[in-house]
């Protein structure tokens, strides 16, 4: 390498290759002040960087820079484990995987008999943080339970309740519907927001406060929702949906998750 060359690589052309846009646009970010590198407002035209070190944002939303990396969404069916080989020779995540040249793992699980929303990633530092148990990101359920419930026990539900692991507490809860005579019991659906990655803790919940769970579906992850994605399909996350995710990432980080491998499909199970 030339010791007068300058080193690291031009923002514009990082930015360009990250898909962000031209680098003539990237330019005109540049003057109106809209890139950071490192948290820094970029000033310079003639930045250069490091792009396999630093971190770039663009109006505040994260940027990925490495081409290398892949996010896909799943809309995982029940009779599927979380798990990309099952040892018990049960259906896993490989089926889903298979139209993609890397190597995908799935950030945090969701047990066999809960559908809805999976991530499936090779970027191994962003799985660890989002699975990591000090992180808590928020996720939204909707399960079918038995019996009517009333708006009583929802407010149990948000005030807390005691399980045998201890204390928890849904971030929101609301009656979507219920539906059935009182005679029969009937069945409610209804809508849990949580942070906590505790084991089959929405299960747990709804069957401490008397109403078991018969389906269970996971609507959202943190910015990400399923939306009209069909059971047992993937697709891609969209540059808005990543650029989410990651400036959520960067921005909650703890500080003791340090990064390991891309498979977390251990860290958590709902």
């Amino acid at each position: 390498m030339n010791p007068d060359e300058p080193e690291g690589v031009r923002l514009q052309k990082v930015l360009a290759n990250a898909g962000v846009a031209s680098r003539r646009v990237v330019e005109q970010y540049i003057v109106e002040g809209r890139i950071r590198v490192n948290g820094i407002v970029v000033s310079e035209l003639g930045r250069r960087i490091d792009p396999e070190h630093d971190l770039v944002d663009v109006d505040g939303t994260a940027v990925q820079l490495d081409t290398s990396r892949r996010y896909v969404m799943l809309n995982k069916p029940t009779g599927v484990v979380s798990s990309m080989k099952d040892e018990k020779g049960r259906a896993d995540l490989r089926g889903f995987t298979a139209e993609w040249p890397e190597r995908l793992y799935n950030v945090g699980r969701l047990d066999a008999e809960t559908s809805g929303l999976l991530i499936l990633t090779n970027d191994g530092d962003l799985a660890h943080v989002l699975a990591h148990p000090s992180f808590g990101v928020t996720k939204v359920y909707i399960a079918k339970v038995d019996g009517r419930v009333t708006p009583q026990t929802i407010a149990r539900l948000t005030k807390g309740i005691e399980l045998e692991d201890g204390p928890i507490a849904a971030d929101k809860a609301r009656l979507l519907d219920a539906s059935g005579s009182v005679r029969d019991g009937g069945s409610s659906l209804v809508e849990l927001t949580l942070h906590s990655g505790r084991n089959r803790i929405v299960r747990r919940m709804l069957s401490a406060v008397g109403h078991p769970v018969t389906e269970l579906v996971r609507r959202q992850f943190g910015p990400l929702h399923l939306g009209t994605l069909p059971a047992g399909k993937t697709r891609e996350l969209t540059k808005i949906e990543l650029g989410a995710l990651l400036t959520l990432a960067r921005r909650d980080s703890p500080a003791d998750a340090s990064p390991g491998g891309a498979q977390t499909d251990t860290q958590e199970n709902e």
